[in-house]
């Protein structure tokens, strides 16, 4: 695992905080106005926090204290997080992760990681973590957002993922009318989910099998993108 210097997650936070891009007027406007608008960084900061707090107060303890009320986890079957954790002690030694990519919706209300892990026994993977913003549109927008977890899934890899040099994000656009997803019966063992304004959407489908299925699809201003799919068998 790459060892981040304090000088080197600063740089990278502001790197991050247009998403690799420059703001449009409008956003730059909304900006001023102290209205909602995406923000990439504050989804890395949170994942970076929690990988800290993991590290620093035992991995189900940092899970327990950032995830919502009612996130969920596949164990394999899906079940309550919350519920799941109380009581879980901790490992001796915390897993670590490090974000390689974030998906956010155009008005910033959820956003999605997904990167890779190491387990003390020298097991590696990838995660995909849902995040969403706490208090969405009851707060002031000029501060800090609370960010806390509604999904987290991870899958066992034979072979690490490469690091990437820098994170990547990726925002949803505002412009066009958001198409209305259509509805589909995955069944209660399963979730999903998406963004208040509707441009970034989530489903994990738990099978009989025990095996699953994530994705996350972002809107383009006139089409549905798939950002992320992935498939674990039962023994993932």
């Amino acid at each position: 695992m790459r060892i981040f210097a304090a000088v080197g997650i600063a740089l990278l936070l502001a790197s991050c905080a247009s998403g690799g891009r420059s703001f449009s007027d409008r956003e730059q406007f909304n900006r001023v106005r102290g209205k909602a608008v995406a923000n990439p960084s504050a989804i890395v900061a949170a994942e970076l926090s929690f990988a800290r707090l993991a590290q620093e107060k035992g991995q189900w303890t940092a899970f327990r204290e950032t995830a919502t009320d009612d996130a969920v986890m596949f164990t394999p079957n899906k079940v309550n997080a919350q519920a799941w954790l109380k009581g879980k002690a901790d490992p001796k030694t915390a897993v670590e992760w490090q974000p390689h990519k974030i998906f956010v919706s155009c008005d910033g209300s959820l956003g999605v990681s997904k990167g890779a892990w190491q387990a003390a026994n020298g097991n590696t993977g990838h995660f995909t973590t849902i995040w969403r913003q706490e208090g969405f549109g009851q707060r002031d927008f000029r501060k800090d957002a609370e960010w806390k977890w509604v999904f987290d899934d991870g899958v066992p890899l034979e072979q690490p993922l490469e690091e990437p040099d820098f994170i990547e994000t990726e925002v949803a656009s505002c412009k066009g009318n958001v198409t209305p997803v259509s509805a589909t019966d995955i069944g209660s063992g399963s979730a999903s989910g998406q963004s208040i304004d509707g441009t970034l959407t989530w489903q994990a489908i738990a099978n009989a099998d025990k095996s699953r299925s994530v994705s996350v699809s972002l809107w383009d201003g006139s089409n549905w993108n798939k950002v992320l799919t992935y498939e674990a068998s039962a023994s993932e």
